[in-house]
């Protein structure tokens, strides 16, 4: 019986061989099965080494003397041993914010990583949840310190409150466009909030707000879920600084899912939306879900668990299964809608959200839309030394967010 991709080129022509050509006609061209505890250690450093996700930013070294007392994947001993070496930096930023803020800063975001993987992909153990308690410490104490400031704003929402960062750029006459940065399923607000710094200065500012069912966010996700980042969109609305007319939002995969619908449910609000790897449809079939869903090697560890937790009452695979294919867009009667203009971003090797659903996102709606997909790209579009992350947003979506927002001639804001 032919495989999903097998079965997709049946119907999708000469593009599939190519695809084919690719994976393989088993569609997978890595290993199956989760990565031991060595697997994961050799890994780790790698991508530390190469500037690879989840380790951007992480010294290489650091994460060695991380991994030098751990023995094992256990949740507590993982969390502990990256802490133990961001305990250090973040002695060192107190010490330093004395008399020199600017170090500090680096410091306190070199601690901040750390704990972050220390809680990564989900904070689900005790210690898990410490070093997720330690990675927000480590952020504000770097917040206070930044120019132009971050501000923290508290969203009223259905009797609790959606927790956000809004930071806007200086120097720049009347309201300001702003984008709205969802973060994916193991990144954070926190992630948005530092890597989208770099929009400040063509003028633009952003509201980085975590998905459902991650970091701080009130709901889990659901069907309806998007109705947290409508509410956003209302409370931007409230800002006299904030130009309404020149709203944009960006997600990454997971949270390009909930791009992808507010460009639909909202697109009369949001003057673009980029979505990167964005679920569609074909990454919420059962099919796929279960080639996937175990040891996903592009994922570091834990895709299960990950994509779980964000469930309401969800536990495990079963639970994804169940619940997964409801948010298909498709399934949704949402796919073909109207939409804002999209610049959607994939990686033809992406194992982890087919490009499938980008191809369907373009073929569908009322408007033309925008890609930029790397026929040598894993997720987001990802491509090792070549195309990074920061590589990517300074490339391809900064361009095209101050083209869309209109901001060509405007001048340079301080950052």
């Amino acid at each position: 019986m032919p495989n999903l991709l097998d079965r997709r080129c049946l119907a999708r022509g000469f593009m599939c061989l190519f695809l084919l050509e690719l994976f393989g006609s088993s569609g997978s061209a890595q290993e199956p099965g989760e990565r031991t505890f060595e697997e994961v250690k050799e890994e780790a450093i790698q991508r530390a080494e190469n500037g690879m996700y989840p380790l951007i930013g992480l010294d290489p070294a650091d994460v060695r003397e991380a991994f030098s007392s751990l023995t094992s994947m256990n949740n507590d001993e993982w969390a502990a041993s990256f802490s133990r070496v961001a305990d250090r930096y973040m002695a060192e930023a107190k010490e330093a914010e004395k008399t020199d803020p600017a170090k500090a800063s680096l410091l306190y975001i070199k601690a901040w990583r750390l704990y972050s993987f220390g809680r990564w992909p989900v904070p689900a153990s005790p210690g898990k949840k410490a070093a997720y308690a330690k990675a927000l410490e480590a952020f504000y104490a770097n917040a206070k310190l930044l120019d132009p400031p971050l501000e923290t704003v508290r969203i009223p929402f259905e009797g609790s409150e959606i927790i956000g960062y809004l930071r806007l750029p200086r120097n720049v006459k009347g309201p300001v466009p702003v984008v709205l940065g969802i973060s994916g399923l193991d990144s954070r607000k926190e992630d948005m909030a530092v890597n989208y710094g770099a929009i400040l200065q063509v003028g633009l500012g952003y509201l980085a707000i975590d998905s459902p069912g991650t970091g701080q966010a009130p709901i889990k996700a659901g069907e309806t879920s998007e109705r947290m980042f409508s509410r956003a969109l209302d409370y931007l609305g409230t800002r006299p600084e904030v130009d309404k007319t020149r709203i944009a939002a960006v997600g990454q995969s997971f949270g390009a899912y909930w791009a992808t619908k507010l460009a639909i449910v909202d697109h009369d609000r949001l003057k673009a939306v980029v979505a990167q790897s964005p679920p569609v449809d074909f990454a919420f079939r059962k099919d796929f879900l279960e080639k996937r869903l175990h040891g996903n090697r592009e994922y570091l560890f834990g895709m299960s668990t990950a994509m779980s937790a964000i469930l309401e009452n969800g536990h495990g695979a079963e639970n994804v299964l169940q619940q997964f294919p409801k948010l298909s867009l498709v399934t949704q009667g949402l796919v073909g809608k109207p939409t804002s203009p999209m610049l959607i971003i994939a990686g033809a090797l992406d194992t982890q959200v087919p490009v499938e659903d980008a191809y369907l996102l373009l073929g569908n709606g009322d408007v033309p839309k925008e890609a930029w997909i790397n026929p040598k790209g894993g997720h987001l579009g990802r491509q090792v030394k070549v195309y990074p992350d920061p590589v990517i947003l300074r490339t391809v979506i900064v361009p095209w967010l101050v083209r869309k927002l209109g901001m060509e001639e405007a001048p340079k804001a301080a950052q």
